[in-house]
């Protein structure tokens, strides 16, 4: 079973930021695979199904971004997953609003949320879908820029995205990682 992990921060007042965008994938996921957000295990959301005769575990951490690395932990332990199984979803500022990246290791590049899973599973060698969100203007703080809601401008390109990572994470699962980072990784 693949654990999949969109991180984003629980509550209406986030649902539309751009730090949600974890969340906003795992939701068109569930929809188009009719997967139900039917339980909750330490705190988190949880919805488990079938996506491309893969079984997988969609899970939505209710701890807030800082802290998703608890939820995580505890789940990959209670299921004995080895961490080549946790694909983990996050918004990036590096990258431009659009863009994708599919990347396995490396460090937390400041996000708090990959800093947290980092540190409780004393490990980063866990795949990450990089959900492009772009950098925030001139002045503005990064911490209010990902927490602030997606322009109506910048809503076609957010559609497509979140499309396209659907498509890649598709494809990360029935053909594997090596085919879709050539894939999807511009």
């Amino acid at each position: 079973m693949k654990l999949v992990a969109g991180l984003g921060n629980p509550g209406p007042r986030y649902q539309l930021s751009r730090h949600n965008v974890g969340f906003m994938l795992l939701d068109n996921l569930a929809l188009a695979f009719q997967i139900r957000w039917d339980k909750r295990k330490f705190q988190a959301r949880l919805g488990q199904g079938m996506i491309a005769d893969q079984q997988v575990l969609l899970i939505k951490p209710q701890t807030f971004m800082n802290s998703s690395g608890r939820a995580l932990a505890q789940l990959v332990n209670n299921f004995s997953v080895p961490l080549a199984e946790l694909i983990v979803i996050h918004d990036d500022l590096d990258l431009a609003l659009g863009k994708i990246q599919i990347k396995k290791g490396g460090g937390d590049g400041g996000h708090q949320g990959l800093r947290s899973i980092i540190d409780w599973l004393e490990d980063a060698s866990f795949l990450r879908i990089r959900l492009g969100i772009g950098r925030p203007r001139p002045g503005q703080e990064p911490a209010e820029y990902v927490l602030s809601p997606f322009d109506e401008e910048e809503m076609d390109d957010l559609n497509q995205m979140v499309a396209k990572a659907e498509k890649a994470l598709t494809c990360l699962l029935t053909e594997g990682e090596a085919r879709a980072m050539n894939k999807f990784n511009a």
